[in-house]
């Protein structure tokens, strides 16, 4: 079931989506080469925390961390780590949530580490410009199909590939609700949007061939085919106006 919001509940995720979105900007301010994704992960935790929010994603299904934060061929998922330190050049994607007064926020995005390659910074380009495309595509009277449909054609037009295996979801008093929001799809098909609904758009690209894999630790997913993948994501809310993004520092 797919659960609208009131005006009172949007200011509520509003402050959630803050909150996200200065983690997340504190992150990248701190993502440099011989620091450790666990360090990361200790920033993160620290800010939500100081600012009265409980992180979303800490014991979420397991998750050991406060962010999930992954490099070059890690798709989604990445657990923080002591021993997993950030190279000159690396894409560090780092997916980060906060939840106060009973609602979260969602978002995502990938840092260049310094100087990066030509195809890596190719990669943050199409996959950012996609989520842009999603966004612009999310107003009210459209259908899920049409934000899916904008992302895949311009990712695919850049010959790159989405990940079909995992997907947008609703956000609200849950981090995970209805509908779920695929990063493809057909224009005019799927639930339709109406003002209210508040969703997380997160295109997950690789450069090459849309297969993953899930490592053994159970979390971590790295692409198939070894090839780079950048992450992007805002928590959006429908209104009648168009979409709002909540997820901005």
């Amino acid at each position: 079931m797919i659960v609208l919001k009131t005006a009172r509940e949007l200011e509520l995720m509003r402050e959630a989506g803050r909150i996200s979105a200065m983690a997340l900007q504190v992150a990248g301010e701190h993502i440099k080469p011989g620091v450790t994704t666990k360090e990361i992960d200790t920033i993160v935790h620290d800010y939500i925390v100081g600012e009265g929010a409980i992180p979303s994603f800490l014991g979420y299904g397991g998750f050991p961390g406060s962010a999930c934060i992954s490099i070059n061929n890690e798709v989604i998922h990445g657990i923080p780590k002591k021993t997993k330190v950030i190279q000159p050049g690396d894409i560090v994607s780092v997916d980060v949530g906060a939840c106060i007064h009973g609602f979260h926020g969602d978002n995502a995005f990938t840092f260049p580490v310094g100087e990066i390659s030509e195809e890596a910074q190719r990669l943050l380009d199409v996959t950012r410009q996609s989520l842009e495309l999603g966004v612009k595509a999310a107003v009210a009277g459209n259908r899920i199909g049409d934000i899916g449909h904008a992302v895949q054609t311009y990712v695919e037009a850049n010959g790159m590939a989405v990940v079909k295996k995992y997907v947008g979801h609703g956000v609200g008093e849950h981090l995970h609700e209805s509908p779920d929001v695929p990063n493809f799809g057909r224009p005019g098909r799927g639930a339709r949007l109406v003002p209210g609904m508040t969703i997380a758009i997160e295109p997950m690209v690789n450069a090459v061939g849309e297969n993953v894999r899930v490592l053994a630790d159970d979390w971590t997913t790295v692409t198939v085919s070894g090839s780079l993948s950048a992450h992007f994501e805002y928590t959006i809310a429908i209104t009648e106006n168009g979409p709002v993004v909540l997820t901005r520092p």
